[in-house]
């Protein structure tokens, strides 16, 4: 089974606070207010730049799983258990997919892993391929950024083909 994962990351309010206090943090006596404001107002931009690409990526997820030829919607044959965040910081969860066609089929999944506030934090798609007619098989999401604190993955959508 082949898994290929495409994801970005998106932020919120809470990412934007700790940002600015991150950048604040180490002011000293001796910075200026200039520095202080360059340090916030570069966050500041690293953060909507984040926010930009999660949009980017969403839309590229979606136009990949348009793109794919023959493919009929299939997010109620699929299911996502619950997430973990593995020792390199990168959220994974196990997918399985249920081949209820009448013949052997490939299957892309879009998994959205979001923190507790339902803010996206992550997007993958994973491809399980060659799934025997009445079987179920499983492949892992794996993101691609650090994520922290508590998790949540949900099918956001899936296409049999």
């Amino acid at each position: 089974m082949a898994a290929r994962h495409r994801t970005r990351w998106a932020t919120g309010g809470a990412a934007l606070a700790l940002a600015l206090a991150a950048a604040l943090t180490g002011c000293s006596g001796d910075d200026s207010p200039a520095d202080t404001a360059s340090r916030a107002e570069s966050a500041v931009g690293s953060l909507a730049s984040g926010a930009s690409e999660a949009v980017e990526s969403a839309t590229e997820a979606e136009r990949r799983l348009d793109d794919i030829q023959d493919g009929i919607d299939v997010k109620g044959d699929v299911k996502v258990g619950p997430p973990t965040v593995g020792s390199d910081g990168r959220a994974r969860a196990e997918v399985t997919v249920d081949n209820t066609a009448d013949a052997a089929r490939s299957f892309a999944v879009q998994v959205d892993f979001t923190d507790a506030g339902n803010k996206l934090i992550d997007t993958v798609i994973v491809t399980v391929s060659n799934v025997q007619t009445g079987h179920s098989a499983t492949a892992t999401a794996r993101g691609t950024h650090d994520v922290s604190g508590e998790i949540q993955a949900e099918v956001a959508r899936a296409v049999r083909y």
